[in-house]
């Protein structure tokens, strides 16, 4: 038989109070780190969520087809995807105070997958893009859609990948991609993806079918560049190389060699047979730093100098090739 004293008891009763107390505290840290996670969300949502719209469209076959959008402006400019409002002769913009307006067709970009509407009539809650060149891998962001025009829909994750060129369902190949797997389904292409501050760093463009979780975006920069031109001119010219690349990262070893400040480059995926790049010799594997006399450290970098003024016109192109530096001069073609 064993005796417990009065000190025995003490004890354990002790032990088994530190035990709840400790148990209390983690208990209290895992609360406090979801209600900070729960916060960061719910402030992204309300800062983004009215201005998120739901967009019926009505094609020239008599077809219905939806999406999203968002205003860009207080005067009714709307964000959205090419692929959502091709070919239509009629769209209606449900608002996310209940009302609907008619939108127009201001400008259609396919080859970045992006559009832009306007509805007239008042003032309207807008959101605002941010610098998507200070994403980070592993950033949490949030996708916001209206797929049934009764209210936002939400969901969040992680970038999973930056830099992505992505062929669309329709063959166009869409660069500067990011990868998420916030989960996204049709009806939301088109919504914002925004970072815990309720800025836009996207456009929820389209989904893999076939994989599960992976969702992409078109990068705000890459978005902003476009729709400014479509605003002003209701149509994008850019120049063309003929080239798919991603943004890469430069080895330290090579750019020692080089004698290079620049981190990274565009790694050339492949090349269109006959294209501006395919005459001068630029091979797959090429790694593109400079063009134009300046820098190219990513995808971004490159559609701001393969703008309206480059066609035509001879620029020099600076590479690496099997880790060495190469020029060429190459004449952009019109991107049809």
């Amino acid at each position: 038989m064993v005796l417990f004293t009065n000190h025995s008891a003490d004890f354990i009763s002790s032990v088994r109070n530190d035990t709840r107390s400790e148990t209390s505290l983690d208990e209290k840290k895992e609360e406090e780190i979801l209600d900070s996670y729960s916060r960061s969300v719910i402030h992204a949502v309300d800062s983004v969520g009215p201005s998120v719209v739901h967009l019926q469209v009505t094609n020239q076959r008599g077809e219905g087809g939806s999406g999203s959008g968002f205003f860009l402006t207080p005067d009714g400019y709307i964000a959205t995807n090419s692929h959502v409002v091709d070919g239509a002769v009629k769209i209606k913009a449900n608002l996310a105070d209940g009302s609907s307006r008619e939108a127009e067709l201001v400008g259609n970009d396919p080859h970045t997958d992006v559009a832009v509407l306007k509805v007239h009539g008042g003032l309207f809650p807008h959101s605002s893009f941010t610098d998507s060149k200070k994403l980070k891998v592993g950033q949490l962001v949030v996708a916001i859609g209206n797929p049934y025009g009764f209210e936002s829909t939400v969901t969040a994750g992680v970038v999973s990948a930056l830099g992505r060129t992505l062929r669309s369902r329709n063959g166009r190949l869409i660069d500067n991609v990011i990868q998420t797997d916030a989960a996204l389904n049709p009806g939301n292409s088109g919504g914002p993806l925004v970072d815990f501050q309720g800025r836009v760093v996207g456009i929820n463009t389209a989904i893999i079918l076939p994989a599960q979780g992976i969702c992409f975006a078109v990068a705000s920069n890459t978005a902003e560049y476009v729709i400014t031109r479509l605003i002003t001119n209701g149509a994008v010219k850019r120049g063309y190389l003929g080239i798919a690349g991603q943004n890469q990262k430069i080895p330290n070893f090579i750019k020692s060699m080089n004698r290079l400040n620049s981190d990274s480059g565009i790694l050339v995926m492949s090349l269109e047979p006959g294209s501006p790049a395919d005459k001068v010799g630029i091979r797959n594997g090429d790694l593109i730093i400079g063009l134009d006399e300046k820098e190219i450290h990513t995808i971004d970098d490159l559609h701001k100098i393969l703008d309206e003024t480059s066609i035509g016109r001879k620029l020099g192109i600076r590479l690496l090739r099997d880790g060495s530096m190469r020029s060429f001069f190459i004449e952009p073609g019109e991107l049809k």
